[in-house]
């Protein structure tokens, strides 16, 4: 039989109680020769002991088949668990290619990422994963895709092999593949000998690593984007410890951290990114951080008027529903609405109007100086800017999102012509109302801008 044993990483006290066991009763023991000094205590003085070098790890299996073969009971030596990055998977694959009937046992050891973990303190609290990079045996592009999916999915890392005098450049790729994704602040932890009178440890961060100080009997350890420093240790939170969002409120800022966390770099003034993330947020879409358009300055305008407690106007009551009651509440705004008023039935009838129009066209001879909202009509839009356009109304703003096919463009390229009135709109056939009304939310809201400076 052959037990393929995992040292720990070096000092006898890490080393199990089943391994040290394996050991003693072994007849033959094979390993890399480095390893031997650490169980000289445990090898009976009758035991075959076969030391080899560190690129002979077929060789070693080959041999341990051969000895097992003649009833030997063979011991597998090497450093950490066995079956990580170690001899157990090469031994097991030698027996199967072989198909031999032969019992082969795998018994556990302390790993050097779970020592250095422990050293650490608990950097593993969190999801983790161990890459290689030693490309002796995986070619490199395979490594490099392994490398861009756990910077992208924020895992903690644990990296093997990270360097020797031949594999210089590797970790310095690495380094600048996670720098994309994690913020150069991440806590990284080089530990080397673990367990061993030669045991070191540093601490720095993912920006100040410097590879020198890496060496083939070193595993390093990276943080993820929660992971943080307290005096020696590195602490990964549990996420059961972040409670999960309940009332509406926390759902609402959870979902604009999400987004905020998201957006790719821009160079759009704050209170247009600020509009473009309520509309995200009303969408699902990222999209529309392009679709949106205002005019420069506009949603800061409006923040103002309405914190003084200005008039909004709109052109159905779905846009009149959709703007927050706690903000005009709190500001005493009047929102505004002239749709299903009498008139206004009677007012389309008589000019041939649509009645959202008629609608319109009334409140602007009582609201002069409205916030004009339009979220469902393209021809209360374009009646708006008409109006604007022959100065028979001066308005603080309009808010342009019409959706659908008929007079839809048409009526927002009428829009883009204002040039001393504010606007803001939903580029092409897009819109409706629930993106006019989170324009508006956004204007009200506008000091949450602080948020945009994690972005």
């Amino acid at each position: 039989m052959i037990k393929v044993v995992g040292l720990g990483p070096g000092h006898e006290q890490y080393i199990i109680p089943l391994a040290s066991e394996a050991i003693s009763k072994a007849t033959v023991v094979i390993g890399y020769h480095y390893y031997f000094q650490f169980i000289q205590h445990l090898i009976n003085s009758n035991t075959v002991c076969i030391g080899k070098e560190l690129s002979e790890e077929e060789k070693r299996a080959e041999i341990a088949i051969e000895y097992a073969q003649k009833g030997e009971n063979v011991v597998v030596i090497g450093s950490g668990d066995a079956s990580i990055y170690a001899m157990a998977s090469i031994v097991y694959q030698k027996v199967a290619e072989q198909k031999l009937v032969l019992h082969v046992e795998t018994v556990p050891g302390i790993s050097a990422f779970i020592s250095a973990g422990s050293k650490l303190g608990a950097i593993l609290g969190h999801d983790f994963c161990c890459i290689s990079l030693s490309d002796l045996m995986t070619p490199w592009t395979t490594i490099e895709k392994r490398i861009r999916a756990a910077a992208q999915g924020d895992f903690v890392t644990g990296l093997y092999n990270p360097r020797s005098k031949k594999r210089y450049w590797q970790l310095q790729t690495l380094k600048n593949i996670y720098l994309e994704h994690r913020s150069s602040s991440t806590p990284v932890a080089i530990c080397k000998q673990l367990g061993r009178s030669e045991e070191n440890i540093i601490i720095t961060t993912l920006g100040e690593l410097n590879v020198e100080d890496v060496d083939m009997f070193s595993v390093v350890l990276i943080g993820n984007s929660q992971t943080f420093r307290y005096r020696d240790n590195l602490i990964t939170p549990r996420g059961y410890l972040n409670r999960k969002p309940e009332t509406g409120q926390e759902i609402q800022e959870a979902s604009f951290k999400e987004i905020i966390g998201n957006i790719p770099e821009n160079d759009f003034d704050q209170d247009h990114l600020w509009a473009a993330i309520r509309c995200i947020h009303t969408s699902g879409d990222f999209e529309y951080l392009n679709y949106l358009e205002t005019s420069k300055g506009a949603i800061k305008q409006w923040h103002d008027y309405l914190k003084n407690g200005g008039v909004i106007v709109t052109d159905v009551t779905m846009v009149k529903a959709g703007i927050t009651k706690a903000f005009t509440g709190k500001y005493n705004n009047q929102v505004i609405c002239l749709l299903n008023e009498t008139e206004t039935l009677e007012l389309a009838a008589k000019e041939g109007l649509t009645r959202s129009q008629a609608g319109i066209k009334r409140a602007a001879e009582k609201y002069p100086e409205a916030l004009f909202v339009i979220g469902n009509a393209p021809t209360a839009l374009i009646e708006i800017v008409d109006q604007v356009h022959e100065e028979k109304i001066n308005p603080i703003g309009v808010v342009g999102a019409p959706v659908g096919f008929i007079n839809v463009i048409e009526s927002k390229e009428r829009l883009k012509m204002m040039k001393s009135t504010p606007f803001a709109l939903v580029t092409e056939r897009r819109g409706g109302s629930n993106f006019a009304a989170a324009i508006v939310n956004a204007a009200f809201s506008l000091e949450e801008v602080s948020k945009l400076e994690s972005v």
